[in-house]
Parts: structure tokens; C-alpha cells; sequence
């Protein structure tokens, strides 16, 4: 492990300072549950200003939510347990659901409200009177230890999160450099293929829970629009590179092969992309264009299956050297908060408003968290379990947590280890340190051993949540009051039925989720097919920014859930291709209408095949083989084009036909990888 860095005491120290004074400040206002403060301070804080103060927010706001769902809820039901478990189940899942389907850092005042309220009603069933007391007291010692967090966070060395997001980005581009670099020399597979193409996939869509943590951190509008532009870019580039490096496998196979100034000009723009962040992007980008266009094969060269390969190469190598200039570009604004830019690549209609969210599945993951703690609350009033109300709170806190993931029960697992190891330090804390001093300054000494090493851990991906859970666990497990009055007997009770109810709920989880990871990519590459049959069909121009939109956020989703792999058949590797055909068909389907004669005919009857090959992948729930016909078909309409470039390379219309054969060679290869006209007919 890695020395903490300077950051990292800063933070450590930091969020110990706010727990601290959350702690003296609960204590001094005699505040019933203390512990509750400390802990909101360990579970909001975070190395940056923005992050902290938005998670501080949505805490607030969550915790009231629940609350307030308490104080309503719990008189009229209390007297009908079962009937209140299953309101309470009901709202849950609501929440849980509103929780997965919210695509920004407000998605935790849903996920707060979601568990709040069995934390909050079960423990005081016993008690139904005392519920507007335990609501109004968790909401001001959750709100103390909030305020603490944000107060000595802004204050004290605060650190921004503007400089983190460059950074990522940066890492984003260098992965990318790689990536490109492969696909210029013609791989479409391999380990550093697959492996940068998923890290790409995994940062931009990290990206887009940090660009809603922005606005907290001072950022302006401008910037913030910036950024979202950037990170729509940053999408589009796979698909494009991804068929840049189809087109270029394809053209090495043939016997000409690729042409030495082209393999030139593809081995400069590596280069060119591999260049230090200091360079501006803009200054080369006029010449490589320039080289593009005089190499590109005109009039009557575009006759030959070859050159028509070659063309739809530099095509989509100028849209990866616009899109790259405009990322770039883009970078520069963010860092500088200021400039002016004109978008250099327009090919592609570039929307952010639709994100994919399956709906079925997290409808289907909030159900299965609210069944839980159904059953959990069930179990407990049936057996008359004491301190049940423990086990099906904590057991609720857990499946909430992960209800979003694909596979939680790994997840919940590691949650129970974490409150098992909260057990045991407050457990050696209250019976072994605590007892030889209570006083505040003393607390202070003893804690700073346990939650200052926390701290910086934090910081860490690989540890931020291990350590975070440890940290929340123990400070609750704790129960600090403001007079020591520890019992081992109630301690162990009241924290072992915790422990028992995580584990109840983790096995229950299994249960009914046993599918994974696997069934989620089924169920991505399901719908990637549906919006392939859309993009085959008429529509608008907003609808198709939508389409596009929403494909390329399903992809992005889609690579980082499967391991990188050399295989040319590979979930991911498929995927990129869907998009390819369904990016091809939109301009085909905008096209055709521009034509006259029987072109129209011939090219509506490729977009009619391709809509009917994914119509059958649906009906069948597996990926057919794509039937020969629809090679005829595609063929037929490259052949037309090139016989309409030989008959009069003058023609008007001759940049029409020149993108339409750049979308049939696009769409030949993604649905025929690897094989050469001949091969597919």
C-alpha cells in the first residue's frame, strides 16, 4: 500500500475534526443518540468541497423525508404491525426505484429516504407514542453531523473537484491514445484493445455522477455545459474508432492492401494524438485534413470494393480527428473557465438528454428489496424478537445500498464483514478503553487511533467503501452517550441481530436474485436490438439525437459490466457493432430520401433487411447468423452507387452517393466482420 499522501492527512484529519465536533456539540445539548452525529459525518464526508456538500444536502433531505414518513405512518398503523411492514416495504421499493432510475448525485435523497424510514419506525413499534421524539432527534443529530462535515470541509483546505475531473479526463485520453493507436494498425481485438476501450467506457461514465457534483463546487453554467458536451463526445469516439479499425482489417486483407501514404498519414495521426496536453490540437488538425482530402479516392476511382474501403477509412478517420479536436478543445475551456468553441465534428447528431435506464430490472431489483424487508419485518413481529427491529434495519440499510448493482449479494457480503469488524472494535472499545476514561478530551485521544487511520483510507477507490462502512458501523455500534452506561448483554443483542439481519437479507437477496451480471447484458443487448429496428425505420430528427443519445449511453454502460477478452464475438466487441449498423442505417435512412430513381428502392430494401435480421434476434432472445440475402441486398446497393460514380463521376449529388457507400461499407463490415465481399455473398 501506498504512503498517504499530504491529502490524505488533511482529509483524515479534517473529517476526525468535524466527528469531533459533532460529537461535543450533541454532547453539550444532551442530544438522546449522540452517535448518529459522528456517524453522518464519516458517511458525507469526501476529499472534495462539491461532493461533500451535495451528499450533505441530499443526507438532509432524505433523512427528513423518512422522518416525516415516520410521524405519519406509525400512529395509524401501529396497531396492525403486518400492515405497516408492508407500507413500509412498499415505500421502500418506491424509493429504491426512483433512487436507481435518478442519474445524478440527487439520486441519495432518494436512497436516504428509502431505508429512513424502516430505521426510524420499526425500533419505535414498541413505543408508538415516542415516534415524533426518535424522528425530530435523528433529523437534528443527522443534520449536526452534516453541518459539522460541511462547515470544517469549506473551511479548512478545502480541495475542489474541478481538478480531479480534469485529471480523470486526462486518464480518459490517454487510454483513448491507446485505443486509437490500435485501431489505426487495423486490430478490431486484443488485450490492450479491450482493455482500454473499457476503461474509456468506465470513465465516461464516471464522468457523469461527477458533472452533478459540479454545480456545488462553484463551477459556472458555462463550464458545467462544457463539460457535458465533452463527455458526450468522449462516447461517440468509441463507435467511430471501433469502425475505423473494421474498415482497415477489412482493406489489409485485400492484395493491394493499404496504400503507404495512408499507412503514413495513420501512423502521423497517432502521433498526433499521443501528443502532451500542452499542445494545441487545432494547429496540426488543418494539415492532416488536408492530407485526408487529397488522398482520398474521387470521381471515378470509387468503382473498386478497395478504394471504396479506403474512402470509408478516411472518413471516419477525419470525424476521429474532429471529435478529438473538439475533446481537446473542450479540455482547454474547462481548465482555463474560459474560450470560445465551434464544434468541429457534425456528422453525427450528438444529444445528452436521453439516458438508457432499464426499467424492468430496476423494477424488478426495488421489488426485490422491498420483499426483504418484508419478510425480514415479518419474521421479527412473529417471533417476538426483542431487538428484531435491529436485525430488519440494518438488514434494509444493506439491501438498499446495493439494490442498483447487478450482482449485491457480493456487496452485502462485504457490508456484513465491515459491521462484524464495527462490532468487534466497539466492543473492545467500550468494555476494554472506554472504562478507564470518560472525559471528552480523553474520547478524543482514544477515537483519533480508530477513525483518524479510517480517514485515510477513505480517499482510496479500493478502500473507500470498506473503510467508510467500518467507520459508520463502529460509530453507531459505539451507542456513545453522554454518560458511559455500556451492558454487554444489551450490546450484544442489539448489535448481533444487526449482524444477523444483513445476513438474513444477503442470503434472502441470493435467492431472489440469482442472475448477475450476465442477465443484465442480455437484457442491454436485447434493447440495443429493439433501437437497431428503430434506426431502420422513419424518424425525426430529434428522434433520431435520441436514439443516438440513448444507444451510445447503453453502450457505455454495457462494456464495463464484461471482462476484457480477445475474442472477436465478444459482448462488447457485438455491441460496438450494433451501434455501428444502427449509426450507419439513420444515414442511410436520411439519405435515401435525397436520391431519386431506383436508388431509394435499393437502399430502403438494406434498411428493411436489417430492421427484419434484428426483429428475429428479438423474437428469438439470441443472435441469429445474419442471412446471406441481406449481403445481397447490400451488395446490390454498393454496386448501384459505384456504377452511378463510373456512368458520370460529375454528377450532382456525387458527395450523396459518396456518403451513402461510406454507410453501406460501414454497415457491410459490422454485420460481416471479417469477411470480404466474396466471402459474405
Amino acid at each position: 500500500m501506498n504512503v498517504p499522501s499530504l491529502r490524505d492527512w488533511i482529509f483524515s484529519l479534517k473529517t476526525f475534526l468535524a466527528g469531533m465536533l459533532a460529537l461535543y456539540i450533541a454532547f453539550y445539548f444532551d442530544l438522546p443518540r449522540p452517535y448518529w452525529a459522528l456517524a453522518s459525518v464519516y458517511i458525507v464526508s469526501n476529499p472534495f468541497v462539491g461532493a461533500t456538500r451535495s451528499k450533505a444536502l441530499y443526507r438532509v433531505l432524505g433523512t427528513i423525508l423518512g422522518a416525516v414518513a415516520s410521524i405519519v405512518l406509525v400512529p395509524p398503523f401501529a396497531e396492525t404491525p403486518y400492515l405497516l411492514s408492508g407500507v413500509i416495504a412498499l415505500w421502500t421499493g418506491v424509493f429504491v426505484y426512483i433512487s436507481i432510475s435518478t442519474r445524478a448525485a440527487r439520486n441519495y435523497v432518494f436512497l436516504l429516504a428509502s431505508y429512513s424510514l424502516s430505521v426510524i419506525a420499526l425500533p419505535a413499534l414498541s413505543n408508538p407514542l415516542t415516534i415524533f421524539d426518535v424522528a425530530v432527534a435523528r433529523t437534528e443529530e443527522i443534520t449536526l453531523g452534516i453541518v459539522c462535515a460541511s462547515i470544517v470541509g469549506s473551511v479548512f483546505f478545502p480541495n475542489r473537484l474541478a481538478p480531479t475531473l480534469i485529471e480523470r479526463t486526462d486518464s480518459w485520453f490517454r487510454d483513448a491514445a491507446v485505443y486509437a493507436k490500435e485501431s489505426l494498425a487495423g486490430r478490431i481485438a486484443g488485450p490492450l484493445v479491450s482493455g482500454s476501450r473499457q476503461k474509456m467506457a468506465s470513465s465516461v461514465r464516471g464522468f457523469e455522477f461527477l458533472l452533478s457534483q459540479l454545480a456545488y463546487d462553484h463551477v459556472s453554467p458555462a463550464i458545467l455545459a462544457r463539460s457535458e458536451e465533452m463527455q458526450a463526445r468522449m462516447q461517440l469516439i468509441l463507435p467511430i474508432t471501433s469502425a475505423l479499425a473494421d474498415i482497415l482489417a477489412a482493406a489489409q486483407k485485400l492484395s493491394p492492401g493499404i496504400p503507404a501514404a495512408v499507412e503514413e498519414l495513420l501512423r502521423d495521426v497517432g502521433r498526433w494524438m499521443d501528443a502532451p496536453f500542452s499542445d494545441d490540437p487545432e494547429r496540426e488538425a488543418p494539415l492532416l485534413r488536408m492530407r485526408i482530402a487529397q488522398l482520398d479516392p474521387g470521381g471515378d476511382a470509387l468503382t473498386t470494393w478497395h478504394a471504396a474501403l479506403i474512402s470509408g477509412a478516411l472518413s471516419r478517420l477525419r470525424q476521429l480527428i474532429d471529435l478529438w479536436v473538439d475533446c481537446r478543445t473542450l479540455r482547454h475551456i474547462i481548465v482555463q473557465d474560459k474560450g470560445d468553441w465551434r464544434p468541429r465534428f457534425r456528422h453525427w447528431r450528438i444529444g445528452t438528454r436521453h439516458a438508457f435506464l432499464d426499467r424492468g430490472l430496476a423494477l424488478f431489483s426495488a421489488a426485490s428489496a422491498a420483499l426483504v424487508i418484508f419478510v425480514s419485518s415479518c419474521i421479527w413481529i412473529a417471533s417476538g424478537w426483542q431487538d428484531g427491529a435491529a436485525a430488519v434495519s440494518l438488514g434494509a440499510i444493506g439491501v438498499c445500498f446495493f439494490a442498483a448493482l447487478d450482482e449485491p449479494v457480493p456487496m452485502m457480503i462485504t457490508f456484513l464483514k465491515c459491521a462484524t469488524m464495527g462490532v468487534v472494535i466497539s466492543a473492545f472499545y467500550l468494555f476494554v478503553v472506554l472504562p478507564s476514561g470518560q472525559d471528552f478530551g480523553i474520547l478524543v485521544i482514544f477515537f483519533s487511533f480508530l477513525f483518524v487511520p479510517l480517514g485515510l483510507l477513505m480517499p482510496r477507490p479500493k478502500w473507500a467503501l470498506i473503510s467508510t462502512l467500518v467507520a459508520l458501523t463502529t460509530a453507531t455500534f459505539l451507542g456513545i452517550d453522554s454518560a458511559y452506561d455500556a451492558n454487554i448483554l444489551n450490546f450484544l443483542n442489539a448489535n448481533l441481530a444487526g449482524l444477523a439481519g444483513v445476513m438474513f437479507a444477503s442470503v434472502m437477496t441470493g435467492i431472489i436474485r440469482p442472475f448477475g451480471t450476465d442477465a443484465a447484458t442480455a437484457r442491454l443487448t436485447r434493447s440495443s436490438w429493439r433501437d437497431v429496428v428503430l434506426s431502420a425505420s422513419t424518424l425525426s430528427i430529434s428522434q433520431q439525437r435520441d436514439l443516438g443519445a440513448r444507444m451510445l449511453d447503453r453502450l457505455v454502460q454495457l462494456i464495463p459490466r464484461v471482462a476484457p477478452s480477445e475474442d472477436y464475438k465478444h459482448p462488447s466487441t457485438e455491441s460496438l457493432r450494433d451501434m455501428r449498423i444502427a449509426l450507419n442505417t439513420l444515414d442511410l435512412r436520411r439519405l435515401s430520401n435525397k436520391f431519386s430513381g431506383e436508388l431509394p428502392v435499393v437502399m430502403n430494401r438494406v434498411l428493411d433487411d436489417v430492421g427484419s435480421y434484428y426483429e428475429r434476434c428479438l423474437d428469438s432472445g439470441d443472435r441469429q447468423d445474419v442471412p446471406p440475402t441481406l449481403a445481397l441486398d447490400v451488395d446490390a446497393a454498393i454496386t448501384r452507387i459505384m456504377g452511378g460514380f463510373a456512368a458520370d463521376p460529375g454528377a450532382p449529388g456525387y458527395k450523396l452517393r459518396k456518403n451513402a457507400l461510406h454507410a453501406l461499407v460501414g454497415l457491410r463490415l459490422s454485420l460481416f466482420s471479417g469477411a470480404t465481399r466474396e466471402d459474405a455473398s
